[in-house]
């Protein structure tokens, strides 16, 4: 057995209809579609990225179980072109930011951190120039 991709990333949410806008609007993600769950209770709603639908990022509306204010999962990050002109876009949009500057990892690839509408802790990651 193998695994083939990351189908999605869950990230649980206290409302879609404020979570959508900001995961399309700010985040830069295409809204694929809403439903709700065979249990008539939890609404779900899927995103992907403009240019792919390999991995999907799953909100999770109506969950009644405890969660930390970060959710189940650590972070979801997003591949970006230019992580600069993201950083500043993202503080423009008044988005709350974890640090106040970019980090540069010794391979060369840079990231920030930023936080969503119920506390989700999100990155926009610029992967490391290609090795020549």
């Amino acid at each position: 057995m193998a695994v083939r991709k990351l189908e999605h990333v869950g990230i649980m949410v206290q409302d879609l209809d404020r979570s959508i806008p900001f995961y399309t609007e700010v985040v830069g993600l295409k809204h694929l579609y809403t439903m709700t769950h065979t249990n008539g209770v939890i609404r779900l709603a899927f995103l992907a990225g403009a240019d792919a639908h390999e991995s999907e990022l799953e909100l999770v509306e109506g969950y009644d179980g405890e969660l930390a204010a970060e959710g189940r999962t650590h972070h979801t990050a997003f591949t970006v072109d230019d992580v600069e002109a993201e950083f500043v876009r993202i503080r423009a949009l008044g988005v709350p930011l974890k640090d106040t500057e970019i980090t540069t990892l010794p391979n060369g690839a840079r990231y920030f951190f930023f936080y969503g509408p119920d506390g989700e802790f999100l990155e926009m990651f610029q992967p490391a120039p290609a090795s020549k």
